[in-house]
């Protein structure tokens, strides 16, 4: 960022908001004593805070979800979490469902398979007063203004806060490791001595970080005080860093015609598969024990990368696909990114939407609508009989797929139409679904294929625009993770799709990739060096007002001086490349001296470049708190110097009183917009 010219003297307003003159033109709150730049610290000094006894990660994913821990002194051991009691026939229980189960008067009541068994077990005319939710972590994807008190609807209906969900669920995985951890170490262990690392979607905004944490704090899983004690990582960043890691025995190239290890590139990698050979024995051997042994070394792989190496990461999970550009930075192999995250809402729930749609075809939307309400437990268990038959779905399959309806389904259906579910079949016009005689949807492989077309389709669209961007050029490796990476359709599309042009690699266990590349990252928070801004940041200010440069309409006269209102200035810039440890530093001075609080407000944009807060594009989507209160100063003018780190997963602020050397404290809250 360039420095900008000393002699241009800007004001801060603390009312930019609208870009009307009456608005703009408020009582100027703050003057900036400096101009701004970024301070380029030593990034090999950044501090790592408080030492941790253990790193426990969870990937809290849309569909499932689980946790995986390392002890500091051991840190090429990562161990995964005690396999869940329940699961469902041909899916692996590595993970458990991300389902949460509140009693009627709202209270937590279970988690993942517990939650979804005793839910499924309860008579249908209680069950309609429990509340149970999965899916929810879309929410925080989708919703536009995103606030502490975003609801989310449960099966049967009822709005509860997000936020006591996120909650529950952090503290229901919070209790599950702590209780492992002291069953390992033979005491009580003490939840300071964790540092906890939750995963989130690289391409999330700013509040749904933030929510995230906020949902830590309520659950009691680090408190305000120690916000240190939580990182927030990157899927894709997490996967990337665990891939490095990779030995050729621990993953598939799909790039190789023959053999390897005893996996051939047809085989699919998921963890739920039937497993015969030896090297796939050991690997099943190995997943018995939990714990996975990373050894301290470059893997076979990463040593053929050469310094400036590029290589896309894509994570595909049930929520999101999210694409990141990484390069090669040696002799340490951090890692830089070299582009921005990017994706959507493309994740493996597409397919169950898709599927929902041809039965509201066959059935009606009246019907399916009614159904889901008056029969949630029953429409959970048919989503997991499709659940595990969609796993099964593969370009070369012949044989159909059948499908359970259960009995209440057959049962409500009678009674809301007046006739059978066989009847309806016949009566759709769709030809590739039949009713077979044991109760069951009977579809072709050609009909579960496309269920999955839509949502394969907005994947190979991003990855073809994303191949064409300058950036992303020479491309090595492309790694597929996420749950969804054990499709054999999406793994035959992307093949399609790339034409040889990069070697396509899937670790072993694809699903935990994250979880144990998040492990890896608590360990060693310095390990991604450099990172792409998002947006381009920045705060409303006046300026000298300029003829010819400035549009009349921003004109405010105030106190005999000429001002331009409004004018957008930039803290960092889209794309961007922001090494870890970099500030933007900023001096403030408060207009009243016995004000005990400065209110900045943050604006941001996609455009890399913004010159007014009114152009479209431009939100207003943080506000940068400063309370000065306690830190008086006899000076004529007290300078307030903020320092803004823009180089981590999340925004951070620090302020110190230039005069008294105290720290001022300073957070950037972008959930109230």
């Amino acid at each position: 960022m360039t420095e900008k010219d000393t002699g241009t003297e800007n004001i801060l307003t603390d009312e930019m908001a609208n870009p009307s003159l009456s608005k703009s033109g408020g009582d100027p709150g703050i003057t900036p004593l400096s101009p701004s730049h970024i301070q380029q610290s030593d990034t090999d000094q950044v501090q790592s805070g408080p030492s941790f006894v253990v790193v426990v990660a969870i990937d809290f994913g849309t569909t499932s979800s689980g946790y995986a821990y390392a002890f500091t002194k051991e840190p090429e051991c990562i161990h995964t979490m005690r396999r869940w009691e329940g699961g469902d026939p041909g899916v692996s229980n590595q993970k458990t469902p991300t389902t949460i189960l509140l009693t009627p008067d709202r209270k937590f009541h279970s988690f993942g398979y517990a939650a979804r068994d005793f839910y499924h077990d309860l008579d249908p005319s209680e069950s309609k007063h429990w509340l149970y939710l999965e899916k929810f972590k879309m929410k925080l994807h989708t919703t536009a203004n995103l606030s502490i008190d975003t609801e989310i609807h449960a099966a049967n209906g009822k709005r509860v806060k997000a936020l006591d969900i996120f909650a529950y669920a952090l503290a229901f995985f919070k209790e599950q490791a702590l209780k492992e951890l002291s069953d390992q170490t033979g005491s009580e262990f003490d939840n300071s001595n964790v540092r906890w690392v939750i995963t989130v979607p690289a391409i999330w905004k700013m509040p749904a970080k933030q929510f995230m944490r906020e949902a830590a704090y309520k659950s009691a899983l680090v408190s305000r005080e120690n916000p240190e004690q939580l990182i927030i990582a990157l899927e894709p960043e997490a996967a990337s860093i665990y891939c490095r890691k990779l030995r050729l025995h621990q993953m598939v190239d799909l790039g190789t015609q023959t053999t390897q290890n005893g996996f051939s590139p047809n085989d699919n990698v998921g963890s739920g598969m039937t497993q015969v050979s030896p090297a796939k024995e050991h690997a099943r051997r190995n997943r018995q024990s939990r714990t996975f042994l990373v050894e301290n070394v470059i893997g076979e792989l990463w040593s053929e990368l050469e310094e400036g190496d590029r290589y896309v990461v894509m994570d595909c999970g049930g929520g999101t696909v999210d694409l990141t550009v990484h390069q090669i930075r040696l002799p340490e192999g951090h890692l830089k990114e070299l582009y921005k995250a990017s994706g959507g809402p493309y994740g493996s729930i597409g397919v169950d939407y898709e599927f929902e749609k041809l039965l509201c075809k066959i059935f009606g939307q009246d019907f399916i609508d009614q159904f889901k309400i008056k029969r949630p437990a029953a429409w959970v268990d048919l989503m997991i009989a499709f659940e595990s038959r969609k796993r099964a779905a593969a370009p070369e399959r012949t044989n159909p797929l059948n499908i359970n309806l259960p009995f209440s389904f057959i049962d409500y259906y009678k009674k809301f139409r007046g006739h059978s579910v066989d009847h309806a079949l016949r009566k759709s016009n769709v030809d590739f679904v039949k009713w077979s005689s044991q109760g069951m949807l009977r579809m072709s492989p050609d009909a579960m294929n496309t269920l999955f077309k839509p949502t394969i389709d907005h994947i190979i669209q991003h990855l073809t625009e994303l191949f064409e961007k300058p950036e992303v050029s020479d491309i090595k490796f492309l790694f597929l993770v996420g749950g969804f990476a054990e499709s054999a359709l999406l793994q035959q599309a992307v093949q399609n799709m790339l034409q040889g042009r990069s070697r396509i690699i899937i670790p072993h266990d694809v699903g935990l990739t994250i979880l144990k590349g998040a492990v890896l990252f608590g360990l060693d928070p310095s390990i991604i060096k450099v990172r792409r801004s998002p947006l381009t940041y920045g705060v409303g200010v006046l300026n000298r007002f300029v003829e010819g440069k400035h549009p009349p309409e921003k004109l405010l006269i105030k106190d005999g001086t000429r001002w331009c209102t409004d004018v957008f200035d930039t803290f960092i810039a889209a794309d961007q490349s922001v090494a870890l440890g970099e500030m933007v530093k900023r001096s403030y001075t408060p207009a009243k001296p016995s004000q005990q609080v400065i209110v900045i407000h943050v604006y941001c944009s996609e455009k890399e470049k913004a010159g007014f807060i009114s152009e479209p594009g431009v939100r207003k989507c943080g506000t940068l708190r400063l309370d000065v209160s306690g830190t008086e100063s006899s000076a004529p003018r007290r300078e307030i110097q903020t320092l803004m780190q823009f180089g981590d997963t999340e925004i951070r602020a620090m302020a110190i009183d230039v005069s008294t050397g105290r720290t001022v404290k300073a957070s950037i809250d972008f959930l109230s917009h």
